[in-house]
């Protein structure tokens, strides 16, 4: 254990007589026997000094202390010698024994010994020390004794530990550093190894004893090797607290604050005080607790009665008398208020030069008086903040006086200390006195501050440069998700760049695009000046010089992007409120924030994730639904307009990368989805005209289906698309125009698929049931042939759909094809189709293929599903049957495990002498499936109903293909193996099945509507991206797309119904209209929210608080009006006496 190396204990090796003990005890408080060595006569040691008369030995007690009967966790301790350094203590807290860097650290000194604490200052540790160190993350140190103001700190800690919550707990820690020689039964925590646990038990301690308080969580156990001697301690705990002091806090933003609370206080505390004044470490005092307090009051407030003649202690006069009257007059005061404070002390002149050289009237910028039971608690951590801050100020150099003020409540995250008593008006702030601390408040997650910040002068454009952009993401946590990789593309980055120590846009860029897919164009190519089409290790070439000064276009998504990617709530939800897109941008943080927590690994984090991704979705379906009951047509163009911010994405294209199916459930997005799937025919048109003008066309020219004079909904208010739809419709002729509108719409297009494939499937049974005809050259069919050219033009349609469909990669195409469901049952039916051809036109594998094309006859059949799936009554119901799908896979598991354990045992016991493979896998499996439907052989299974018929139990005629007999040896076991099995099966199992079956059903029929919304989106997309004709005539309209894509090059235009590119006149003002009602609805919400009942009780319990201090207020203003009136009643009468008496 390297703990006894490196620290050290005292022991008392020399022993020096202490007269009052009459030989018996050392000066240092120790026997005589456990002394080394005695001084000798001749060479009288009057007094006993640590330094001289005491020796280093390894520690011998460290490691968890366990209070004896407590009831909680164990408490980190060590013995240590007064001089160690204080770093390796330091050091050895934080790292070995767990404890959380401090953002403060409040040492309460005084108040020691038996004496009973006065009850304001028992409140004043209650209410207000303990619940200021909890709101600010502070370390209490005491002496760690289980008296005086030791024990109340340590009863507060445990209340407050005891109410909080459990993230709160931790929070306030209460460190005892005690001097070892005092504490009683210490013998328990003696062992040179280590304990862990050493059990400490106290019982009856005499009165004159100490015990360490059970209520700390740490304890630094000082030894300079005397014994029952108070004060040993002193010095190494101001060591500590300056060490400390030039620490820097969790977040690195600020040096920990060390603040001294002193307690009454005997004489020797004195000298304690001076010690850290020289430290520049400041102080509290809490006037009215006890003698040394109130002297240190009583001497600041003098201060401000001026010398006669009036001299300043501070400032070095021309006249050395008036500098000795000066002196003379302060000691004069000094010495009268010792002796009021102190009059039983002996040393009087002693204290007087020793009072009269503190540094109290040097320093007084350093101490802070407190008259508690004058003042109230609540504002207690205010007053903490001004002691730290008017001693900040005392070294203060730069120009705004502020700063460390604000730097404090940044570390603390009191934003409530920072309104009330830094942004209330009267301080003009810069922007340079707030850029240091947004960043702080950024990286260290304080949204509040963030918001302060904005509202009071920080302007967000000015602030956040690319360079610090990629400096808030080179601060994530290490063991974030995103964090690792960054790390990656930064690893990438240095075997193409050279070194590099931080992240960069470009590495941010791809990881973005990682994790966005193909839904949007790369993020900050634009500032690295290349251009999207760009490889993405091109753009890790680029140089950091290039962009790193220029502003950040749109900071507000930039920063939202940043803090949905670190999952923190507060923080994207306030930069969400900022950005503009606010539809676009809440689906794009679902996007995000599903993607991570799909490669999450901690379910905590995952399940918070998925929490924060459903807010945004909920957020953006808000939005839209305020949008939608504002402008319909406005609306609509809100949904397929390009986002320059977003990569040029599209609402629709996010939600449904998103998987937003709340979303898409919106009225508003229906209706937008029907306009687009009815083309510019009436949304009411019956089916049976369609299908009638489908068989008929001319019928398309008459009054049987009704057309839209405007061809989209969202077009109305659009001037530009509705002149050039009229400019296209009179250059086209009707004939042509008409045309075009009915077989251009989706729903032709579906239906048209719809009928072409069920006469399809009808071919394909045709041809198997009846003109399947036998391997060339006798075959195959005519029919077959037309069947042949049908499937490749299938073929067609699915290479068109896997590599020209998208603006991506091909890769990316690909990917996204394999991803749909419907798709790999399309691939495996053209495979199966393709196989079965092959096979059929031989004759050694013709009854292979003819199997081979049945089969894929059944899964083209299944392809049908997908088409009913747009049906509003189906739809919900194939969702069902899909979800139900999954249940059977886990019954089957349940099924598969009783099947195997009983078919083995059936067929062991029945046929074990028939070794035919084909035979036995038939019993084992297929017989006991079957039994579950009610086919029982009995006459096989049971002995007694077998009824006479030819059987062998040669094995060799039963290879021959001889029926074999069953065995009738353990027939009884057979039978009991059976009527388990049924029971378990068709009992348990199957109402197992039905049960879960009814468990899916009624939890997926209450959504199942929004589920058939969202695929209905994606069946709308996919027959709207189709040619307008169907196999196999879409042979046709692949030529022509191929030829105008291809060869003449004209885009394609029907991207207008899901793309909308608007000119930026026309863009901002829909963006400016968003932002407006989405405004009106976080207006809204927080009016719900603070009407609601919570809100109301919150409100009452504050002006309840801020009433009974009031009341309190009032009562301590009588109590010393009464006083008062009695102290001039009392002079009144002495006066009236002294009257009487001169007469």
């Amino acid at each position: 254990i390297w703990i006894p190396k490196l620290i050290k204990k005292r022991v008392c090796t020399t022993f020096v007589e202490d007269s009052f003990s009459n030989g018996v005890l050392c000066q240092c408080g120790g026997a005589q026997e456990l002394h080394a060595s005695i001084t000798a006569g001749d060479h009288v040691i009057s007094q006993w000094d640590s330094e001289q008369h005491t020796s280093e030995y390894p520690t011998d007690a460290f490691g968890q202390l366990e209070f004896a009967g407590a009831g909680r966790r164990n408490s980190p301790f060590l013995r240590l010698a007064h001089d160690t350094p204080p770093d390796n203590v330091y050091s050895l807290m934080t790292s070995q024994w767990g404890l959380p860097v401090p953002n403060l650290v409040v040492s309460v000194v005084g108040g020691e010994g038996k004496e009973k604490v006065k009850p304001w200052v028992r409140e004043v540790i209650r209410q207000g020390l303990v619940r200021a160190a909890q709101s600010t993350g502070a370390w209490i140190m005491t002496s760690g004794l289980r008296e005086g103001v030791g024990r109340c700190v340590g009863e507060a800690v445990r209340d407050h530990c005891a109410t909080a919550s459990s993230l709160s707990q931790g929070k306030v820690i209460a460190v005892g550093v005690a001097p070892w020689g005092l504490i009683y039964q210490r013998q328990q925590l003696v062992n040179p190894q280590g304990s862990f646990p050493a059990r400490y038990y106290v019982h009856n301690m005499p009165r004159e004893s100490s015990c360490l308080d059970n209520n700390h969580q740490a304890f630094l156990l000082v030894d300079d090797g005397s014994v029952g001697h108070r004060g040993s301690e002193t010095m190494f705990r101001a060591n500590l607290e300056d060490f400390i002091s030039h620490q820097r806090t969790g977040s690195g933003s600020i040096e920990i604050p060390v603040l001294c609370v002193l307690i009454a206080g005997d004489a020797a505390m004195l000298e304690r005080v001076d010690v850290s004044l020289k430290n520049t470490t400041p102080w509290l005092v809490l006037a009215g607790s006890g003698p040394a307090a109130d002297l240190i009051a009583a001497i600041l407030k003098d201060l401000n009665i001026p010398l006669s003649p009036p001299v300043s202690p501070t400032l070095p006069t021309t006249s050395e008398e008036s500098r000795k009257r000066a002196s003379v007059e302060l000691r004069d005061r000094v010495r009268e208020k010792i002796n009021k404070h102190f009059p039983s002390e002996t040393e009087l002149e002693k204290l007087v030069e020793q009072v009269s050289a503190l540094s109290i009237y040097h320093n007084r910028d350093l101490i802070t008086v407190l008259h508690g039971d004058q003042e109230g608690q609540d504002d207690f951590d205010r007053i903490i903040l001004r002691a730290l801050v008017r001693a900040a100020k005392r070294d203060a150099n730069d120009a705004s006086e502020y700063t460390e003020e604000l730097k404090l409540a940044v570390a603390w995250d009191r934003v409530d200390i920072a309104k009330s008593e830094l942004f209330n008006g009267g301080i003009q702030w810069r922007y340079e006195d707030l850029e240091e601390a947004m960043t702080d408040a950024l990286v260290n997650d304080k949204p509040h501050f963030v918001r302060l910040f904005v509202e009071n002068g920080l302007n967000i454009l000015d602030y956040l440069t690319y360079h610090r952009l990629e400096s808030l993401y080179s601060s994530l946590s290490d063991c974030s998700l995103v964090s690792s990789f960054l790390q990656r593309r930064l690893q990438e980055r240095v075997g193409l760049a050279g070194s590099q120590t931080r992240f960069s846009i470009s590495q941010v860029s791809r990881v973005l695009s990682e994790i966005m897919e193909d839904v949007c164009q790369p993020f900050y190519y634009t500032p690295l000046g290349v251009e999207h089409r760009w490889a993405s290790r091109k753009a890790m070439k680029v140089p950091a010089s290039v962009y790193r000064k220029q502003r950040c276009m749109s900071p507000w998504i930039a920063l939202f992007i940043w803090a949905v990617l670190q999952n923190r709530r507060e923080m994207s939800i306030y930069f969400w409120e900022m950005a503009g897109e606010s539809v676009l941008s809440a689906l794009a943080g679902c996007k995000i924030l599903r993607e991570l927590s799909k490669l999450e690994t901690e379910t905590e984090t995952k399940l918070s994730m998925k929490e924060l991704a459903q807010t945004f979705e909920n957020l953006a379906h808000d939005v839209f639904s305020e949008c939608y009951q504002s402008n319909e047509s406005r609306s609509f163009k809100l949904l397929i307009r390009q986002s320059p911010v977003w990569g040029s994405a599209t609402c629709l294209q996010m939600a449904t990368a998103a998987d937003a199916r709340l979303f898409f459930s919106h009225d508003g997005v229906q209706t937008l989805l029907s306009d687009i799937w009815w083309g510019d025919m009436d949304s009411n048109t019956e089916v049976w005209k369609l299908v009638l003008s489908f068989f008929l066309p001319p019928f398309i020219y008459t009054s049987l289906i009704s057309f839209k004079s405007v061809p989209n909904i969202f077009s109305q208010d659009s001037e530009s698309l509705v002149d050039a739809s009229r400019a296209i419709s009179q250059k086209r002729p009707f004939i042509l125009h008409r045309w075009r509108q009915f077989w251009f719409a989706p729903v032709t297009s579906f239906l048209g698929n719809v009928l072409m494939y069920f006469l399809f499937l009808f071919l394909f049974a045709y041809i198997l049931l009846v003109d399947f005809k036998p391997p060339p050259p006798y075959g195959p069919a005519p029919s077959e042939l037309v069947l042949y050219f049908w499937v490749f033009t299938l073929v067609c349609e699915e290479i068109r759909q896997t590599f020209f469909v998208g603006s991506t990669t091909v890769i990316q195409r690909m990917k996204l094809y394999i991803q749909d469901i419907w798709n790999k049952c399309d691939i495996t039916a053209l495979t199966l189709f393709i196989l079965g051809l092959l096979c059929r036109m031989f004759p050694w594998t013709y009854n292979f293929g003819r199997a081979v094309l049945c089969v894929d006859y059944m899964v083209f059949t299944l392809r049908l599903i997908h088409i009913f799936a747009v049906h509003k009554q189906l739809g919900p119901k194939i969702i069902i049957v899909g979800k139900m799908v999954k249940d059977v896979f886990f019954f089957l598991f349940f099924l598969g495990v009783w099947l195997m354990a009983y078919g083995v045992a059936n067929q062991a016991l029945l046929y074990s002498y028939d070794s035919r493979p084909g035979w036995i896998i038939r019993r084992v499996f297929y017989r006991p499936y079957m039994h579950i439907y009610g086919q029982i052989p009995l006459d096989e299974i049971d002995g007694m109903c077998r009824h006479e018929k030819e059987c062998t139990d040669n094995v060799t005629l039963i290879h021959q293909g001889a029926e074999p007999c069953p065995q009738s040896d353990a027939n009884w076991l057979v039978l009991i193996l059976l009527s388990v099995y049924l029971l378990v099966t068709n009992i348990l199992l199957v109402n197992l099945l039905i049960a879960m079956f009814s468990y899916t059903f009624n939890k997926v029929q209450e959504h199942s509507d929004v589920y058939w919304k969202f695929q209905r989106y994606n069946l709308i997309a996919e027959y709207h991206s189709r040619p307008c004709l169907s196999p196999p005539f879409i042979i046709i309209s692949h030529l022509h797309i191929f030829f105008k894509r291809v060869i003449q090059r004209l885009p394609s235009n029907k991207n207008q119904h899901f793309m909308l590119d608007l000119k930026s006149k026309e863009a901002s003002l829909l963006n400016m209209w968003e932002s407006t009602l989405k405004e009106n609805l976080l207006s809204m919400q927080g009016k719900k929210q603070r009407e609601s009942d919570t809100e109301r009780l919150k409100r009452t319990s504050t002006k309840v608080d801020s009433v009974l201090k009031q009341m309190s207020e009032i009562r301590d203003h009588d109590r010393r009006l009464r006083k008062l009136e009695s102290e001039v009643s009392d002079d009144y009468a002495h006066l009236s006496t002294c009257g009487h008496r001169t007469h």
